[in-house]
C-alpha cells in the first residue's frame, strides 16, 4: 500500500487540478438541453396556462385545468408583407366611409352607419327584439350593388321568411341561409359575395376542426376570428348576433369583445313597447348616442321623439307624480316618476321600485324625511316609472323627492312643471349636466315651469325657472292645496311626540303658479 502526500504543495503548482470525473461530468451536461416545464390546459376553454390552477382565468370553470405536455418553442420568422407601409396622410380614407343601415336610429348609434369592414356585436336579453331588428336591417340595406346575406343558426329559413312576411322585410336582393356549421357559413360568403353579413347568432355556429359544443369559449373565439378574417379582406360589414347570461353579461369568452369593432346592448323591458341600443365599445364613432325604437306587432320602428312614452295623458294633475327630464347619452328625454304611500300594515314598511334604483330612492326618503320634515316611517312607499324607462342617473333625485312629498300631502303638482337636479344626503341640490339641454328639451314639450338647482344657465325664453339649493325650498316652493274629501288627513295618523316642524312658505309659490290654474288647467302636456 503505496502512502500519499500530505504536504503542502511545492511552489509554483496549481492548489487544485479538476479529476478526470470532473471534465467527464461536465462534457455530458454540456451536451443535454434543460427538460421542458410541463404546460396544462382547461378543457373547457381551450387557454393555455404556465402552472396548474382551481379555477380558469378565461372561462371561470372550475377544476378544468390538466397538464397535457409540454408547450414547445416556437419563433416566428419575418415573412412577405401583404402591402407596405405608408404615412398616414396617404392612405385613402374614403373606403372606410360609413354607409347607412336604412335605420335612422341605428344610424345614430353607430355613428353614421356600418363601415366596411367593420364587425358589430349585437348582445340582449332574449325576446327582446335583436332578430326582428337586424331583419328589418337587411332588408332596408340590401341593394343591387350591395347584396345582404343572413345566416340564422337558431330557426329556419321558414321561420324567417314568415317573421319577414309580418314585418314587411322582403327585398330581391336579400339572401337567406339556415346552418350552424362555421365551413358552410364561408361557403356562402364565397357564393353571395354580400356587402352585408349578418349572423343570428355566433353562439349557435361551430367549427368541424375544433371539439366542443357550439357557444363554448372556444368555438366562439374561432367562429369570431374567422368571420372577422373575412370581413377585412372582402371590406364586407358583419353584424353578430350575441346571447348575454343571467347576469347580463355577454356569454363566451371576454375577447370576444376584444376582437369586434363595435359592441352594442340592446335593452328593453319584455313587457314594455320601448327597446333602447346602447353603445359600449366604438372604434368609428362617440358611445354616448342612444337609439329608441317601439316594438310592436308589425315590426319595430325607429323613434325620433319617444318621450311621448314615458308620459301619462290626464285631465287634471294626480298627487304623487312628477315630470323630470333624463338624458340617455347626448338625447334629453322627459319621464314621468310616479311614487304612492299608504298606510303600514306590517312592522317593516314596504319600499318598492320599478325603474329605479333601490339604493338611490332609500337615500332620497330619508333625505326627505330629515331636511323636508315629512314622516315616513310607518308608510309602505312605492315608486316607479311610466313606459318601462329606467332612470339611473342622479338628476331624477329632486323629482322623486317631489312625487314623494305629493302623495304623502296628497297635493297634486302642477302639470307644466319639471323637477331637475341630484340631491345629496345633506338635503342640498347639485348641479347636473346638460341643463340647459334638459330646459330646452323641456321647453319644446310645452312645459313653462321647473326646478333646477343654482346657476342653471341660459333658460329658454318664455319658460320660468325657479332655483333651489336645498330639498327644504323644494318642497316649499310647490304649491299645495287642501286634501281631497274621503281622504283619511294626515293628523289623523299617530304622530310623533315631538314632529320636525316644516318652515312657512315663501314667495316661490306664487312665481311657479303664475299663470297656473290647478283645477281648470288648459296647459296639460
Amino acid at each position: 500500500m503505496t502512502s500519499r502526500a500530505t504536504g503542502p504543495p511545492a511552489r509554483g503548482t496549481a492548489l487544485s487540478v479538476a479529476p478526470a470525473t470532473v471534465a467527464r461530468m461536465a462534457a455530458r451536461t454540456s451536451k443535454t438541453t434543460a427538460k421542458p416545464r410541463p404546460a396544462y390546459r382547461c378543457t373547457e376553454c381551450g387557454n393555455q396556462l404556465p402552472k396548474w390552477v382551481g379555477r380558469c382565468p378565461e372561462c371561470n370553470a372550475w377544476g378544468t385545468v390538466e397538464e397535457y405536455g409540454a408547450v414547445p418553442i416556437r419563433t416566428t420568422a419575418a415573412g412577405p408583407v401583404s402591402s407596405p407601409a405608408r404615412p398616414i396622410g396617404q392612405v385613402d380614407g374614403q373606403v372606410a366611409t360609413a354607409r347607412s343601415t336604412g335605420v335612422p336610429e341605428l344610424d345614430r348609434v353607430l355613428g353614421g352607419g356600418l363601415v366596411p369592414g367593420a364587425v358589430v356585436l349585437l348582445a340582449g336579453e332574449p325576446g327582446v327584439g335583436k332578430s326582428t331588428l337586424l331583419l328589418d336591417v337587411a332588408a332596408k340595406a340590401a341593394t343591387s350593388q350591395h347584396r345582404t346575406l343572413y345566416v340564422t343558426g337558431e330557426e329556419s329559413a321558414g321561420q324567417v321568411r314568415l317573421r319577414a312576411d309580418r314585418i314587411n322585410a322582403l327585398s330581391d336582393h336579400l339572401y337567406l341561409a339556415a346552418e350552424q356549421d362555421l365551413g358552410a357559413v364561408l361557403g356562402h360568403i364565397e357564393q353571395v359575395s354580400p356587402g352585408l353579413l349578418i349572423l343570428d347568432s355566433v353562439q349557435t355556429i361551430a367549427s368541424a376542426e375544433l371539439d366542443g359544443a357550439p357557444g363554448g369559449p372556444a368555438q366562439v373565439r374561432e367562429v369570431a376570428g374567422a368571420l372577422i378574417r373575412a370581413s377585412k379582406e372582402r371590406g364586407m360589414a358583419t353584424l353578430l348576433v350575441g346571447h348575454v347570461t343571467k347576469d347580463g353579461q355577454i356569454a363566451g369568452p371576454r375577447l370576444l369583445e376584444h376582437l369586434v369593432d363595435v359592441v352594442l346592448s340592446f335593452e328593453g323591458d319584455r313587457h314594455a313597447r320601448l327597446r333602447i341600443i346602447r353603445g359600449v365599445k366604438n372604434r368609428y364613432g362617440a358611445t354616448d348616442e342612444v337609439g329608441c325604437f317601439e316594438l310592436h306587432d308589425e315590426g319595430i320602428e325607429g323613434l325620433a321623439d319617444p318621450s311621448g312614452l314615458f308620459l301619462t295623458r290626464r285631465d287634471k294633475p294626480v298627487a304623487g307624480t312628477c315630470l323630470t327630464v333624463t338624458l340617455e347619452g347626448k338625447r334629453p328625454l322627459v319621464a314621468e316618476v310616479q311614487a304612492l304611500m299608504v298606510d303600514s300594515q306590517i312592522p317593516s314598511p314596504r319600499r318598492t321600485t320599478s325603474g329605479l334604483e333601490s339604493p338611490r330612492i332609500a337615500m332620497i326618503l330619508a333625505v326627505v324625511e330629515r331636511h323636508g320634515g315629512i314622516k315616513l316611517g310607518k308608510q309602505d312607499i312605492y315608486t316607479a316609472t311610466v313606459g318601462g324607462v329606467k332612470l339611473t342617473e342622479p338628476s331624477a333625485d329632486l323629482a322623486v323627492a317631489l312625487a314623494v312629498a305629493s302623495s304623502s300631502t296628497d297635493n297634486p303638482l302642477p302639470s307644466n312643471l319639471v323637477a331637475i337636479g341630484e340631491v345629496g344626503l345633506a338635503g342640498e341640490v347639485r348641479r347636473v349636466t346638460g341643463v340647459q339641454r334638459r330646459l330646452a328639451e323641456a321647453h319644446r314639450l310645452g312645459f313653462t315651469h321647473a326646478l333646477v338647482p343654482p346657476d342653471p344657465g341660459k333658460v329658454p325664453p318664455g319658460m320660468k325657472v325657479v332655483e333651489v339649493a336645498d330639498i327644504g325650498e323644494a318642497l316649499r316652493a310647490v304649491p299645495g292645496r287642501r286634501r281631497s274629501a274621503g281622504r283619511p288627513r294626515a293628523e289623523q295618523r299617530p304622530a310623533p311626540e315631538q314632529p320636525r316642524p316644516v318652515p312657512p312658505p315663501v314667495a316661490y309659490a306664487d312665481e311657479l303658479m303664475d299663470g297656473w290654474d290647478p283645477v281648470d288647467s288648459d296647459e296639460l302636456v
